[in-house]
């Protein structure tokens, strides 16, 4: 079977890294067809918006998406162009794993564990505004819809990959009605899958234990804000945000990118370590149902890093985005 792929290449080092993930890729045998579409900051001057039309309608054609990152400007400017995906294609869970390798320094061992994050909910919906000028709200909005998804999202990844437990992460001791709703239909969820083990944890709480006892943990599952803070703490705990992809999933598409930053201050200069792409592509594999494959990435990635020989900058080496890239392709072999 072949797929067509809508390929976004984003802004500063996301070409790089964008390349480096597309070569392994295509190193598996998986017949790929990419259609290039455009997104970031760069295509303001072009287009008009950070996030064209054109691109829009590929990957509502084609359903499937390989991102790079894209720039957000801070405080001004125009809106989050993940944010813009999102909303636009209903990706309402964002799945950002986290697990260490072998060869990268860790004060852990063992930790191998799965953020999911509701991802069009919460803060982060931008409903805000200006009261005057001396003050600023904005609305936390949770649905029973929205909560029931990503919920019942985790647990049924939990079953479907073999894992045992599942934390919802909230503050509903503070935020009563809006995550008291989140923790509530945890619980009622939870009574559905007797097979998975539940608990729950204050968001303050959970930051805490994860620099601590993070091999406690398997799936977490958190509403929008929480997550993205959460999932970043826990790439800190395996090596950094170059180590850790992710999938925005929703039922009518998903997109796969690293949850890294576009780099611009290194972009150009063929340094950036391209992992987080490598396996975020190989994340967008195992959705298409190319599971062997995508283990074979996952598996030569390891073995490149616990080798040790062949390490970008960032995990203490001196060897390109394409080299390293060169060296997961032949550890494919």
């Amino acid at each position: 079977m072949s797929y067509t792929v809508t390929l976004i290449c984003g802004d500063g080092s996301g070409p790089e890294v964008i390349a480096a993930a597309k070569k392994v890729i295509e190193a598996t045998g998986v017949p790929i067809t990419w259609e290039v579409a455009e997104a970031g900051a760069a295509m303001i001057e072009k287009y008009g918006t950070p996030l064209p039309d054109e691109t829009i309608a590929s990957i509502r054609k084609n359903g499937v998406a390989l991102k790079g990152p894209v720039a957000t400007p801070i405080g001004t400017g125009f809106r989050s162009v993940n944010v813009a995906m999102r909303k636009t294609f209903d990706l309402y869970a964002n799945v950002r794993p986290a697990k260490t390798h072998a060869g990268i320094p860790s004060k852990f061992e063992n930790i191998d564990l799965v953020v999911v994050r509701e991802n069009t909910e919460d803060l982060y919906a931008g409903i805000e505004h200006m009261i005057g000028t001396d003050a600023a709200e904005s609305i936390k909005l949770i649905t029973r819809k929205g909560c029931e998804r990503i919920i019942r999202y985790a647990f049924d990844f939990a079953v479907r990959e073999g894992r045992k437990k599942v934390t919802a992460v909230h503050k509903a001791n503070i935020m009563k009605c809006t995550d008291g709703l989140f923790l509530d239909i945890a619980r009622e969820i939870a009574k559905e899958y007797p097979q998975i083990a539940f608990d729950d944890s204050i968001v303050d709480a959970m930051c805490m234990r994860l620099v601590m006892y993070p091999e406690n943990y398997d799936v977490l599952v958190c509403p929008n804000l929480y997550g993205d803070i959460v999932s970043d703490l826990c790439a800190g705990l395996v090596g950094g945000l170059g180590m850790t992809p992710s999938a925005n999933v929703g039922v009518d598409g998903a997109i796969f990118e690293p949850i890294h930053g576009s780099a611009p201050d290194i972009a150009g200069q063929h340094i950036i370590n391209p992992t987080a792409a490598i396996l975020s592509g190989a994340m967008m594999l195992a959705h298409l149902g190319e599971t062997t494959a995508a283990r074979s990435i996952e598996k030569a990635v390891a073995d490149v890093i616990a080798k040790g020989e062949v390490l970008t900058k960032d995990l203490g080496g001196t060897a390109s985005t394409e080299t390293f890239a060169q060296a997961v392709i032949d550890a494919l072999k």
